[in-house]
């Protein structure tokens, strides 16, 4: 019989209440939640009552005081990812934290010392589920077979949140009348510094344009650049060209052919968020004979079908179309059963902290190439207005 881990859950949020609190409640086998934990004492509460967790709190600090508990699960707002995670190292105790890692180079880093000393060999394991999802190892055979790449597009266009939360069935509630007041400035002045950090400048010279481009290519565009790093083989050679248009972005990136490095091929990144509810998300490789697509619906509807599209020319020159699903198990689903393996066995974490900084090193060759027309429209501005968005 597979152990149970016992679980600490640090963020009440959307993306505990719907994705990852009722996963680990149906894969009850493998993990058991001992306590949540939220700045709002009544969402704390609420969880519990809702879920059947026997503990809620609104200090971190019972979480990682309680021997008890093997992994805690980091589902706060990106400002608070390191300071959590490195905390829960240090108790000792295995950590997902919901990616990004954080917003910058810096504060990562002292996530991968804390890492290299903690405890029973506490390790970190990041939630880029999208990696994680079934029909992804099918994506990848299918590019295997094309040798020669020559364009590859990333694409993440999305509607609002709050349409397929309304209909996800999972009815999160959320409190914010109980939460002190110095949480709040404490939050915005960690995610000014990491904007500081991110950007290499100083807040005061941070337009909001900036501000919300750093925030949003973290939480939205690293699922589909992180996906891009795996399949491509890494990092870009360089970023050509990055546009801002309103929160329509766009990139594009230099790379080599694995087989044939003097050859070269252009990845595009787009993506926008609008008012339609749509969830168009994809990424997509295209070579002299054969194009394969792997697409993915909203992760807050569960049981949603991620599928693989291929589009061929055949021997006797037809034109072939397949699509493929491996599974219709969910990517979180699938992204816990490997954290309880890598946890319980030992088994190598694909989505590490190394794994992630990565991510960040992209972001930063991204930043360098934003259009410098809009790092000039510096005015009155607030975090508040440039916190997190996209699942």
């Amino acid at each position: 019989m597979s152990k149970i881990l016992r679980v600490g859950v640090i963020g009440g949020g959307d993306v505990a209440q719907i994705v990852h609190i009722p996963t680990l409640v149906f894969l009850s086998r493998l993990f058991e939640i001992a306590v949540v934990c939220d700045v709002s004492k009544k969402t704390a509460e609420h969880c519990a009552s809702k879920f059947g967790i026997p503990q809620s709190t609104s200090n971190a600090d019972d979480i990682f005081n309680d021997k008890t508990i093997d992994v805690v699960f980091v589902l706060t707002s990106d400002e608070f990812h390191a300071p959590y995670t490195i905390a829960a190292l240090q108790a000792g105790k295995h950590v997902l934290v919901e990616k990004p890692i954080s917003l910058s180079l810096q504060t990562a880093q002292k996530i991968l010392e804390a890492e290299k000393t903690a405890p029973n060999g506490a390790r970190v394991f990041v939630g880029y589920m999208r990696r994680y999802a079934p029909s992804l190892q099918a994506f990848k055979r299918e590019i295997a077979s094309i040798k020669t790449i020559k364009y590859a597009r990333v694409r993440d266009i999305i509607g609002p949140n709050a349409y397929f939360i309304g209909q996800s069935g999972t009815d999160p509630q959320k409190w914010f009348d109980d939460i002190p007041a110095e949480a709040g400035q404490e939050r915005k002045s960690k995610l000014a510094v990491l904007l500081e950090e991110a950007w290499e400048t100083p807040f005061d010279q941070l337009s909001a344009a900036q501000m919300d481009y750093c925030t949003l290519l973290a939480n939205l565009g690293s699922h589909g650049l992180s996906l891009m790093r795996e399949v491509l083989g890494g990092l870009p050679e360089q970023v050509l060209a990055s546009t801002d248009n309103a929160r329509w972005y766009t990139t594009m990136f230099e790379y080599r052919n694995r087989e044939d490095p003097k050859e070269r091929f252009t990845a595009v990144y787009e993506t926008g968020i609008d008012s339609v509810p749509r969830f168009d998300s994809e990424v997509a490789v295209f070579g002299e004979k054969k194009s394969v697509t792997i697409r993915y619906d909203t992760p807050f509807v569960k049981g949603l079908g991620i599928t693989v599209e291929i589009d061929e020319l055949n021997e006797y020159g037809e034109k072939c179309h397949r699509s493929l699903q491996t599974s219709y198990e969910d990517a979180y689903t699938a992204e816990l059963r490997e954290l309880h393996e890598c946890i319980t066995n030992g088994k190598q974490i694909k989505t590490t902290a190394t794994d992630a900084l990565e991510d960040l090193k992209l972001f930063k060759m991204m930043m360098d190439k934003y259009p410098e027309h809009k790092k000039k429209q510096v005015g009155e501005h607030s975090t508040s207005g440039f916190l997190p968005s996209g699942p």
